[in-house]
């Protein structure tokens, strides 16, 4: 099993979108009823998730790792070699001086097919998670997970990851 980091290739992202990004959201979506995708057929929301994608990894804060079983390269993402095993995408989040705080690592999404759970993948990727908040300089990971997510709570919660705020959530119309 090899990482890789997701080339800004429209064919890699897409394959990207279409393989992980796509089953992760709707496995999610039967998961967490806030999480449900909008309703249109799967190829106008993948069209939608390559352009959104590629935009982000133009961000020098952005990162994105694939785990490919079975391919030695970035390039054979695009190409379509090995199976798409999994993957973890990081942001910084930057710290204004004015706080006394350090900068954190965000840990906007992490996935691994059902095949590959058990493996040790995810403690992989958090793992490369760790490795790229050491070399930017931060401090601490976070993450936001869905309170409905127990398996994903208790996943992140032996990796040590405490509560640090509560996000609270109310339609507009209620106010």
């Amino acid at each position: 099993m090899d990482l890789h980091p997701l080339p800004a290739d429209e064919a890699a992202v897409r394959r990207f979108s279409e393989e992980l990004w796509l089953p992760f959201h709707r496995a999610l979506e039967a998961v967490v009823e806030s999480h449900a995708l909008v309703d249109a057929p799967d190829e106008e929301i993948v069209d939608a998730e390559v352009e959104f994608r590629l935009g982000r990894l133009a961000d020098d804060h952005y990162r994105l790792w694939v785990a490919v079983d079975g391919a030695s390269e970035s390039s054979d993402l695009a190409a379509g070699n090995g199976e798409l095993a999994g993957f973890v995408a990081t942001g910084v989040d930057e710290t204004p001086s004015v706080f006394d705080r350090p900068t954190r690592l965000v840990v906007g999404d992490i996935y691994v097919r059902e095949a590959y759970r058990g493996t040790g993948l995810a403690r992989e990727l958090m793992a490369r998670a760790a490795e790229r908040a050491r070399d930017v300089g931060c401090a601490e990971m976070t993450l936001d997970v869905d309170v409905d997510n127990e398996r994903a709570l208790a996943f992140y919660e032996k990796f040590g990851f405490e509560p640090l705020r509560h996000q609270l959530v109310v339609d507009t119309d209620r106010l």
